[in-house]
């Protein structure tokens, strides 16, 4: 994935090994209740503010704010 990355093919990677995505995504989109909790370049977030994101749909650390909920 990352080969094809670097060679200007985009690539979708959708996962919960936040290993795997760190060694290969440029941007990291979290989900919280299948809404956007964050849209961030991977090198400014660490692993903790992802699982962070992801599980309660926001993080004092980045200032990102739970979606809110619409009917």
């Amino acid at each position: 994935m990352r080969r094809l990355a670097d060679s200007g093919v985009g690539v979708l990677l959708i996962s919960h090994n936040l290993t795997d995505v760190f060694e290969v995504a440029d941007r990291i989109t979290a989900l919280y209740l299948g809404r956007v909790a964050a849209d961030v370049a991977t090198k400014d977030v660490t692993s903790r503010q992802v699982v962070e994101l992801i599980t309660t749909g926001s993080s004092s650390d980045l200032g990102a704010a739970a979606p809110t909920a619409t009917a």
